[in-house]
């Protein structure tokens, strides 16, 4: 690609900003978001032949390096639009229909895209997230850093979902990442197009960028705070036991689930993945010896992401080959038993509280279901009569649990997306995002004769394609065979609300 270093003249000050001139106008207008705050749709700059538009073709402007273009516009909000009047649904388009329905817009796939959608479908589940994009501020100054241009973008592409009832074209998020990410960018030669890329390490890169991009007056990002928590590992040395005991902390974003043969179950394989042997330098025995590495928790966040190590290097065909055996996932996680006893005594209060609450909702929605013939309705009622007693009574938090917004006090968490991935290697396949609706949120649900009973329904995010699929369906992504497998897993602290 060819790049060429232009400055941008606007409201006294110029900014440096690298064009590449195989992109359109659109994508130079996005890195001039992230750099001044105007809003694309407000900025007017000047080129040759008159004013830049969207498709512009930047590689025919004849940009030179150091050439000054200037840009007028003002960052706040568009003018409201005018009142319209009431319309029926059958007078609506498509899209309107959909808009009014709540029906969540989907990903259009611009070739081997599917591992971005689906990644991004589910990370729009954190009603924080988009806060923090939306209250996010581009920094103003000379140089055009591509990584906060893809916040910009990433914030302008949430805010088209929210308002689109069809599916929307992620073209400039996508061209501004292979722009940050260079491998996003690889072509594969065999098939043609561009490359199948991993889902879980896409998402582990958006993280760092939304972290270091969503900071402000050196407060924590939202990630930092309400996704990240904490580990403390000790070492100890079995042929050593006079050598001390070491202990590292450090932060993590998510938890692994080690898969083999004795793993079926999630809790067994994320056990797995904190206690360890491991052979290293012994400077008390003077030689290698065999260390155990026992991990603890001791910061769990409001939003656990737990990735499955599915893939494998297969050296006979050289891929990432997949391991296809079904290892269970709860829609209802606890994570306390991979904590500090320290973090475990201050979560008690927390968890007493939820137990006793979530004993009443069942006990409600078993009465209701008693008196009702339809189960999702039985199962509103229930919750709603269970939040009035619940306002009666307030959980009791340990202070130092109360000092840290952003963690679990509980220990407690529900299922409310999943990434899964079809297919037999890493670089093919097929990725979908599965996310849970919330109650009283988007459109009614499906009801009438022949509908499954669910307690919670799902969104089924196919690209652009978005159908409703429930609890049970969720529950089937475990994985045993060629059918879509859960490789990301996003849990949510449980409400005390």
């Amino acid at each position: 690609m060819a790049v060429v270093a232009v400055q941008v003249k606007w409201q006294g000050k110029k900014y440096a900003v690298d064009v590449d001139t195989a992109q359109p106008g659109e994508v130079f207008k996005m890195q001039l978001f992230s750099l001044t705050g105007v809003e694309p749709d407000r900025q007017k700059i000047l080129v040759k032949g008159g004013q830049l538009k969207d498709d512009t073709d930047m590689g025919a402007l004849g940009l030179k390096d150091g050439q000054v273009l200037m840009m007028m516009g003002t960052v706040g909000a568009l003018p409201a639009a005018p009142a319209q009047p009431v319309r029926f649904v059958e007078d609506m388009t498509d899209s309107e229909r959909a808009q009014a329905l709540s029906i969540p817009a989907g990903l259009t796939n611009l070739g081997n895209t599917c591992y971005m959608n689906a990644s991004l479908q589910c990370l729009r589940a954190i009603p924080g997230l988009q806060q923090a994009l939306g209250a996010h501020a581009p920094a103003a100054g000379p140089g055009g850093d591509a990584r906060a241009s893809l916040v910009s973008a990433l914030r302008v592409l949430f805010r088209q979902l929210r308002e689109e009832g069809e599916g929307v074209a992620p073209l400039v998020f996508l061209q501004l990442l292979r722009q940050a990410f260079p491998k996003y960018a690889e072509q594969d030669p065999q098939a043609g197009g561009f490359r199948q890329q991993d889902a879980e390490e896409f998402w582990g890169e958006l993280l760092t960028t939304l972290d270091q991009q969503l900071r402000a007056g050196g407060a924590p990002s939202f990630v930092e705070q309400r996704m990240a928590g904490a580990l403390a590992t000790t070492w100890t040395a079995d042929e050593a036991p006079d050598e001390p005991a070491t202990v590292h902390r450090e932060p993590f974003r998510k938890l692994t689930c080690q898969i083999d043969k004795s793993v079926n179950y999630l809790a067994q394989g994320i056990k797995k993945s904190l206690e360890q042997e491991i052979e290293k330098r012994s400077e008390t025995l003077g030689r290698n010896a065999q260390y155990r590495a026992v991990s603890r928790i001791e910061r769990l966040p409001e939003y656990l992401t737990v990735t499955y190590n599915r893939f494998f290097w297969k050296a006979s065909e050289s891929v990432d080959a997949k391991i296809v055996k079904s290892v269970k996932f709860p829609l209802d996680f606890d994570a306390a038993e991979f904590c500090t006893p320290e973090l475990q005594d201050k979560m008690r209060p927390a968890r007493a509280f939820l137990r006793d609450l979530e004993e009443r909702r069942a006990a409600e929605r078993k009465q209701q279901r008693a008196k009702s013939s339809d189960a999702s309705s039985a199962d509103a009622d229930a919750d709603a009569g269970a939040k009035d007693e619940e306002k009666k009574a307030a959980p009791e938090i340990h202070p130092d649990l109360l000092a840290d917004p952003g963690c679990n006090p509980s220990g407690m968490y529900e299922l409310i997306g999943v990434v899964t991935h079809i297919g037999r290697t890493a670089n093919s396949g097929h990725y979908m995002a599965w996310v849970r609706k919330e109650p009283g949120v988007g459109g009614p649900d499906p009801k009438g004769k022949g509908i499954p009973e669910t307690r919670h329904w799902w969104y089924r995010f196919d690209d652009d394609e978005v159908s409703m699929v429930t609890d049970d369906d969720v529950l089937r992504l475990s994985g045993g065979g060629d059918w879509h497998t859960a490789y990301v897993t996003l849990y949510r602290a449980k409400s005390f609300d």
